[in-house]
């Protein structure tokens, strides 16, 4: 049985140590064969790096590690390429002096390789030299592969001073790609994000980004298909369904992939854990949805068009771009309007809908131990169907979290913190939670599929809507018509209205009622 390459980014060592490879290779070859200048923005841990690695030893004309590969037949062996290989992913880097001296390492050490002596001392300069020097020595078109172009400014996004000079010393260095063009036989730059050409590319306007081109979609990442062909041994005794529900979702406008990292820990370990999220948390990313007053349950069903889709930079950092670039939510849809297409966007997988709820959580909710209590405990009134006992958690919500934390954060005093924090408290324990469900009688506030019944839940602030509104509502606009279709048993499920008053004055539920259909 061949071994899981679990943490392995490097090409060689995957071909020659027995481990799963799953072939990449005809997409690389079209990417050669049909153009010179690429971009890639794929969330961490997807396989940009095993990626870079095997366009390297490719285009060094190693063949020896393609033998059995697509690549093996169908590429020029004959010539080999100089690269120079730019990892950007090494260490964190807090100055435009760091980054100098990280690039001017890496390239020194690539000019030895090739028996270069350089003498500029500025990176761009010596990048130039670089370039200019493996053409002529070589006698062939150089490589350029970049890897986590984008990571120096992303560790120091919230530094904007330090995010905008190192945006800068990075965008010196890639200008000098275009004015090396005839000396250029391949270049792919790969990140997590994608910065607006302006920003960052200003120089470089010719790469051609293959993000979202359909033709790359499944470039990182693993297919249904890959997963059958390749893991075929490790997936006896798996729960193919189950594995979809929790891994697979990610969706780059072709068929929709797994991420690897999460299918190898998972055959590896076998438990069903939130291995991605745990591997790095979105700190940045929770605060700056605290700070835009976010309302969480509309990560689930996000409307975006192509601008907020494409890019973001430091100056204008918008929360739905940044969550769609980072991985925590994918392309659900595309619809064409006219001449411009909108995107819908929501989470992969249970995943990372478990994992990022319970993020959001712990930063909405700061009694961290009250929370956990209280999630454990709203799990087992679930399983009794103690409607009853409901009312006391969804109080104990609010009550655990000190007044002096709303104090100090404008956010308590928003309509729909109060439905974020319910919502967060269902979706982080992994329920079938659907905010904002759609009806041909409108939306309903939330609803909650569990052991064969059905929850509808209103939410109303008593400020806003005045007693008794949310009630009123679910029953004039028959919210539960929807579900009354019987299900897979023949049965028709248990119905359950729920109304949820709030008091922004009292932080706190005002009134609860609810009522059995």
């Amino acid at each position: 049985m061949k071994k899981l390459p679990i943490g392995i980014q490097t090409f060689r060592v995957i071909r020659e140590e027995n481990y799963c490879y799953v072939d990449k290779t005809p997409l690389i070859a079209q990417l050669a064969d049909q153009g010179r200048y690429y971009f890639l923005s794929r969330p961490r841990r997807f396989g940009k790096s095993l990626l870079v690695d095997t366009l390297a030893e490719a285009f060094a004309g190693t063949r020896e590690l393609f033998t059995g590969l697509y690549l093996e037949r169908n590429w020029d062996w004959e010539t080999k390429y100089p690269v120079v290989r730019l990892d950007l992913g090494v260490g964190v880097l807090r100055s435009r002096d760091e980054l100098d001296e990280t690039v001017l390492v890496q390239f020194a050490q690539q000019a030895d390789k090739y028996g270069l002596k350089l003498e500029q001392r500025q990176p761009h300069l010596v990048f130039q030299e670089l370039i200019s020097g493996l053409y002529r020595s070589c006698g062939q078109r150089v490589v350029i592969l970049v890897d986590e172009y984008d990571k120096p400014i992303l560790d120091n996004i919230t530094e904007p001073a330090i995010a905008q000079e190192l945006r800068e010393g990075l965008k010196n260095i890639y200008s000098v790609i275009k004015s090396q063009d005839a000396g250029l036989r391949f270049v792919l730059l790969t990140g997590v994000s994608k910065f607006s050409k302006v920003s960052l590319f200003s120089g470089l306007n010719n790469l051609k980004d293959i993000t979202l081109d359909q033709r790359y979609a499944a470039l990182c990442g693993y297919t249904e298909a890959d997963l059958d062909e390749v893991f075929t041994e490790h997936l006896v005794g798996v729960d193919k369904d189950e594995l979809r529900r929790w891994y697979k979702g990610y969706n780059f406008l072709g068929e929709p992939v797994y991420n690897p990292f999460d299918i190898l820990l998972y055959l590896d370990n076998r438990e069903f854990r939130n291995y991605w999220f745990e591997s790095g948390t979105p700190g940045f990313l929770v605060e700056l949805l605290k700070k835009r007053r976010f309302y969480l349950p509309e990560l689930e069903t996000l409307e975006v068009g192509e601008e907020l889709l494409g890019s973001f930079d430091i100056d204008c950092i918008e929360p739905e771009t940044l969550l769609f670039q980072t991985g925590y939510v994918t392309i659900l849809e595309r619809r064409r309007l006219g001449v411009l297409y909108k995107y819908y966007l929501g989470y992969p997988n249970l995943e990372v809908k478990m994992s990022m709820t319970r993020a959001l959580l712990n930063a909405y909710t700061p009694d961290q131990q009250s929370k956990e209590r209280l999630q454990n405990h709203l799990f087992m009134v679930l399983e009794k169907n103690d409607i009853n006992a409901l009312e006391q958690i969804f109080h104990a919500f609010f009550a655990s979290i000190p007044n002096d934390w709303y104090r100090k954060n404008e956010i308590a005093v928003y309509e729909g913190y109060y439905a974020s924090v319910v919502y967060c408290y269902f979706a982080a324990l992994g329920l079938d939670v659907t905010p904002e469900d759609t009806t041909n009688k409108g939306r309903i506030d939330m609803s909650v599929r569990f052991a064969g019944r059905i929850y509808l839940f209103e939410f109303k602030v008593n400020e806003i809507g005045g007693s008794g509104a949310a009630m009123a509502q679910l029953k004039a606009k028959k919210y539960h018509e929807k579900f009354m279709a019987p299900g897979p048993s023949g049965l028709i499920p248990e119905i359950y209205l729920i109304a949820i008053e709030f008091s922004r004055d009292q932080r706190n539920v005002t009134d609860f009622t609810w009522e059995k259909l």
